[in-house]
């Protein structure tokens, strides 16, 4: 199976697009069902909290404790992915959900289960998945082509709430009805459709000319990829506020549904079911609002939004009028979740996409898990109503932040590889990790055109020292000022490869602009050099054997 089928049209505009993929239809309906188990296990671990632990600090620190595992182990989980089999890691993430699932069932059959116990199974559940998040999020772009990823992402969040606006009122019931044990077992059932795909598929590999960067180099690469790309640093800033202040809702809910409405556990499964069917409406108008809307005007208008909802859950005692806010914040949370994904997966080429995804997943869950014990101990100091206004009036203040962080539009943006750059030849025998390697390209820039040739260099400063490059300087010659030397040191050779073979069609747009603005009589001039210290090698005994860099 194919993620761009030679017969599928590459008309986007419906948001059903994806669904022409096999893979993706397979996994999506998969997924959906899982997502229906998770579901009716969340709605078990909040009620079985409320019934065993009863604090509202300790309610909400169930939410905290699913998301706070996001925030610690998704980076390495990230570098993991864009350094191995993507399905493979996603099939051991749902193996070990599977039998945390069922460890969760069997304590909680024999009534062993403790609220320090529960919190330690969610956090469990947390850390599966943090490992899954960002490969199935990068798979998604080997799932279906480019074009078709922000329906394909808008589709993966229809889907979980279309499981959201049944699944909770379904696990509601079979709470009443079985208790939260019946809950946990129909999610550990939940997952064999979805292990069954993935153990079926088999893509074909990716094509990797260099060998895998280890895990602690891989996760400064994505650090640095990120902290060097103003796009992505807006979006995990806006994710963060979003995260934490929208999360008010989802852990506060059963104590809306218990104080506010005076319900039960059937309560809490309808408003997390309203909620959820508000999320459906959502992903099904947000193909259409981004054609009407930039993604800022979107964004913004989904924090004020779900503030509305927020504010009216809190001052309403009737259950069909917070049923109502719970449907407004519900469409609101998939309208900026899934353009905050979407714009990170459009802004990052996919040799660094999981660990930019996974960076986004720890800034906004890292905000959810932080605002999680923020209005569980405001709850518990004040009341329910009240830490709900208080959020409704951080999501407004998160609105106002895209005044100075707007999200860009990345329509025009092309992060294809560019896989033009061969690796040279060289004389001196070098290995793979031989290094420092310094580079060196010389420009002859003239008088008239220093100024827009300055600003681009800006640019590429950036982009060199984003994919990796150390130590750049631009020099300027004393004695021929038309002379400009770049100039920039890569620790080992490989890395050298690396940073070249990173490059894509946007980055090569600006090495064009310099190149028309040099005016040497040929192309500039490029050395590459390797760093050597004065002393002499204890095995160099002769002077005519073949020169080594060791």
């Amino acid at each position: 199976m194919s993620a761009a089928d030679p017969e599928i049209s590459k008309d986007s505009s419906s948001p059903l697009a994806p669904f022409r993929h096999r893979i993706f239809r397979a996994v999506w309906v998969a997924s959906l069902a899982s997502n229906f188990g998770g579901l009716i296990q969340s709605v078990g671990a909040a009620w079985l909290m409320t019934s065993i632990g009863g604090s509202a600090d300790l309610v909400a620190m169930v939410q905290a404790s699913t998301t706070l595992p996001i925030m610690l182990f998704s980076l390495a989980a990230g570098a993991i992915a864009d350094n191995s089999d993507r399905r493979k890691l996603m099939l051991a993430s749902q193996l070990f959900l599977f039998a945390v699932s069922i460890a969760l069932t069997i304590f909680t059959y024999w009534g062993l289960m403790t609220p320090w116990l529960l919190l330690g199974f969610t956090f469990l559940v947390g850390c599966g998945t943090a490992f899954n998040g960002p490969a199935w999020q990068s798979l998604v772009g080997e799932m279906v082509p480019r074009h078709d990823l922000p329906a394909a992402i808008a589709l993966n969040s229809m889907g979980f709430n279309i499981a959201r606006s049944v699944g909770p009122a379904l696990g509601g019931v079979i709470v009443a009805a079985a208790g939260a044990f019946a809950a946990f077992a129909v999610n550990a059932v939940s997952y064999v459709g979805l292990l069954l795909v993935l153990a079926r598929w088999h893509p074909p590999a990716p094509r990797r000319t260099l060998p895998p960067e280890n895990l602690g180099a891989a996760m400064a690469a994505g650090i640095r990829y990120v902290a060097m790309s103003p796009h992505i640093g807006s979006v995990l800033m806006r994710g963060a506020a979003f995260g934490l202040a929208a999360v008010s809702v989802q852990a506060l809910m059963p104590l809306i549904a218990r104080d506010l409405i005076r319900g039960g556990p059937l309560t809490y499964g309808l408003l997390l079911g309203a909620f959820g069917a508000g999320a459906v409406i959502g992903a099904a108008i947000s193909a259409r609002l981004r054609l009407l809307l930039s993604m800022e005007v979107l964004v913004r208008g989904a924090f004020l939004g779900f503030a509305a909802g927020a504010a009216v859950a809190g001052l309403s005692p009737s259950a069909i009028l917070t049923m109502a806010a719970m449907a407004v914040a519900g469409a609101c949370w998939v309208l900026a979740l899934s353009s905050f994904n979407a714009t990170v997966q459009l802004s990052s080429p996919r040799w660094v996409v999981g660990r930019a995804l996974a960076l986004y997943q720890m800034a906004t869950f890292g905000g959810m898990a932080l605002g999680s014990w923020i209005w569980g101990a405001l709850a518990e100091r004040s009341d329910t109503g009240s830490a709900l206004l208080v959020a409704a009036a951080a999501l407004v203040a998160g609105a106002a932040l895209g005044l100075r962080f707007a999200l860009p539009e990345m329509k025009s943006l092309n992060l294809d590889p560019l896989d033009r750059w061969t690796e040279p030849e060289i004389a001196l025998k070098i290995l793979p990790r031989s290094g420092p390697i310094v580079i060196t390209i010389e420009w002859v820039i003239r008088e008239s055109d220093v100024k827009p040739f300055l600003a681009i260099m800006a640019e590429r400063k950036r982009i060199r020292r984003r994919d990796g490059a150390r130590h750049w300087t631009l020099l300027r010659d004393l004695e021929n000022p038309e002379i400009w030397i770049e100039r920039y040191h890569s620790p080992t050779w490989l890395d050298y490869v690396r940073q070249n073979q990173r490059m894509t069609q946007a980055d090569a747009a600006v090495l064009e602009r310099l190149r028309a603005l040099h005016k040497g009589p040929e192309r500039p001039r490029v050395r590459r050099m390797i760093e050597r210290q004065t002393r002499v090698p204890p095995d160099v005994t002769n002077h005519h054997r073949q020169p080594t860099a060791y």
